[in-house]
């Protein structure tokens, strides 16, 4: 008799995917895709910066991930919480919604970061160029080649 065994390597992830809400899924899966397609382990989640800042600050100091990518609109805490509490590079994706101003509000929250909170921060809605930063950063690290 031939047994067969399947077994799943987990691999650590390299990108976080941190969106603030189910509602920010499409813009996530923009991301994936291309990090998928480039062989980049990945990791997303829905973690609010302000519904629950705790959970987000015990994830960001245990994953294994070297960059992270935050997705959020309206105040768009997100990424600078993030980025207040890891050395490791975050990238800001603003959110358009469904809201008049087109994402503006986001857009300028994560491109106001404090002197010492850096965020770089991508097109509204433009979780393809975030994974692309993500991947060059990761090469310039020499990870994920």
């Amino acid at each position: 008799m031939i047994e067969l065994v399947s077994s799943i390597i987990m691999v650590a992830p390299l990108v976080s995917i941190i969106m603030g809400s189910s509602s920010d899924k499409a813009i996530a899966t923009k991301a994936e895709k291309i990090l998928d397609a480039s062989g980049i382990p990945f990791e997303t989640k829905i973690l609010s910066a302000h519904r629950q800042p705790t959970e987000l600050v015990d994830y960001v100091n245990s994953t294994s991930s070297e960059v992270f990518i935050c997705i959020a609109g309206l105040a768009a805490a997100l990424p600078g919480v993030v980025a207040a509490h890891t050395e490791k590079p975050v990238i800001g994706v603003p959110v358009s919604g469904n809201r008049a101003i087109g994402g503006m509000d986001a857009l300028l929250s994560i491109v106001q970061m404090p002197s010492g909170v850096p965020v770089a921060c991508v097109g509204i809605d433009n979780g393809k160029n975030a994974a692309h930063l993500a991947i060059r950063i990761l090469h310039v690290a020499g990870k994920g080649e």
